[in-house]
């Protein structure tokens, strides 16, 4: 079956759907969206910096993702309008990586694979990479669950029990950063936050608890996932905004029956 470039296809999106259906739900309640932006734009930078120095596209780009992530949440403690400082970052990494891009060879033609993905030119290597990144975030998610629902509700309460939301914080920045460097293959550095907001945003109106939220976030991210290849099959559309646009109208359609 992993012969089958479609069917690795499907295996890798709903690998990356397990990461991005939790993590998604801390993006919205946070408000983290131009977060996860500033970092995927930034993994263009690690895109080049893996090419230049002939290491893999995830370690590169993991490396810089962490990177970008720490620096944020370092700069944002110390006073910096979150807003603004977001926006300096978000558009310098991505300038510094496009320019950075033009200097390696053979990369400016395979530059948009990394923008906008390339979800069907996924091999099984790449799938390792998916679900062990994957698992992992879950992993992480789970463990700090209470926590990281606890310091998103009330800091202040948090506090009081024993938690730092800071440390919270930083945990999901690295998350965060994880998922984005597994999934600039497969949705593109531009359409990151899409896969972790839109999904979250639907499942947000028809859910009552954090944990129920999480899971329909997911589910809609798998369905999302196998609609959208079905749809780029057969009307020759690409991969990855596909998978966005079946997203989006789960979410039209989960609003239209919240206010019916």
């Amino acid at each position: 079956m992993l012969d089958d470039f479609m069917a690795r296809a499907v295996l890798a999106g709903l690998g990356l759907v397990l990461a991005t259906g939790p993590l998604g739900c801390f993006v919205v309640w946070r408000r983290m969206a131009y977060f996860g932006d500033s970092i995927a734009h930034a993994a263009i930078l690690g895109v080049a910096i893996s090419f230049a120095f002939g290491v893999s596209v995830y370690l590169g780009t993991l490396g810089v993702a962490l990177a970008m992530a720490l620096v944020v949440t370092t700069l944002a403690g110390r006073g910096h309008s979150m807003d603004t400082l977001l926006g300096v970052m978000a558009h310098s990494a991505l300038a510094f990586g496009l320019v950075t891009a033009s200097f390696v060879p053979g990369l400016r033609t395979d530059l948009s694979a990394f923008l906008f993905g390339d979800i069907l030119a996924v091999g099984r290597g790449d799938l390792a990479w998916i679900w062990g990144g994957s698992l992992a975030v879950l992993a992480l998610l789970v463990w700090r669950w209470q926590r990281l629902v606890s310091a998103t509700v009330n800091e202040e309460l948090a506090m009081s029990s024993g938690i730092d939301p800071r440390f919270e914080r930083l945990v999901l920045a690295l998350a965060l950063a994880l998922v984005v460097a597994l999934a600039i293959r497969i949705v593109g550095a531009l359409l990151i936050s899409a896969l972790l907001i839109v999904p979250a945003a639907a499942a947000r109106g028809l859910t009552r608890t954090p944990e129920a939220m999480a899971l329909a976030a997911s589910a809609i991210g798998a369905f999302s996932v196998v609609a959208g290849l079905a749809a780029s099959l057969r009307l020759d559309t690409p991969a990855g905004p596909s998978i966005v646009v079946a997203a989006a109208i789960c979410f039209a359609v989960g609003s239209l029956l919240r206010r019916g």
